[in-house]
């Protein structure tokens, strides 16, 4: 939205904060405050008036919180970019206010600049996360890793569960013994012990549990 105004509507309950938030947007040449609200239901109600680009929510107000109130503004009005900008960094609130719609999170302690440039990045569609923040959800996301299958048959060596998985492929003892380069004698043995770790009766009944557990 470079060359535009964005309208910008702050809500919070701290007035201290507010004014301050105020001053910043109002020494903006590019940003036009059109409101301010104090509660949640108040930020709904004047969300829905005003229409604003941009608005700057707290989480803790009275009434709905700042998470539940921007899931309403955002149902209601898809193009209202709502800003984070709040003490609050643990992962439960980051996660819940972008679950929301928000489309930045920014901490209270940010410099002007940071919450000038956040508002400007926001109103241009960009999601905006304060450093720390983004620091944060590059962790949480680095440490999500794929969950290893569990392993069939864990109670088997792997070369009983080659074994395993080649007599349920259907070949006989010989010929499992030159795959595996294995003395017939070292496979029968191996046989032995995986039927008597499965707890099975005899080879075709160890090939119908290997083959429903998928192993084949």
């Amino acid at each position: 939205m470079t060359g535009e105004t964005l309208s910008v509507l702050i809500a919070d309950d701290h007035v201290l904060f507010r004014d301050g938030l105020r001053s910043l947007v109002l020494s903006a040449a590019d940003l036009e405050l059109v409101g301010e609200a104090a509660s949640g239901d108040e930020a709904i109600r004047l969300a829905h008036e005003l229409q604003p680009d941009v608005m700057l929510m707290d989480i803790q107000m009275p009434g709905p919180n700042g998470i539940e109130a921007t899931r309403r503004i955002v149902q209601l009005s898809p193009h209202i970019r709502v800003l984070m900008v709040t003490m609050f960094e643990d992962d439960a609130s980051v996660f819940a206010a972008m679950r929301a719609g928000a489309r930045g999170y920014v901490l209270k302690g940010a410099g002007h600049d940071e919450i000038l440039r956040a508002i400007r990045a926001a109103g241009g569609g960009e999601a905006i996360f304060s450093p720390a923040i983004a620091r944060r959800l590059m962790d949480y996301f680095a440490g999500m890793r794929p969950a290893a299958p569990p392993r069939l048959f864990p109670e088997l060596t792997d070369r009983e569960r080659e074994v395993l998985a080649l007599i349920a492929a259907g070949q006989h003892n010989a010929e499992i013994a030159g795959r595996l380069h294995l003395s017939p004698k070292t496979v029968r043995n191996h046989i032995t012990n995986i039927l008597s770790k499965l707890q099975v009766a005899d080879r075709a009944e160890a090939i119908l549990k290997a083959r429903e557990a998928g192993l084949a």
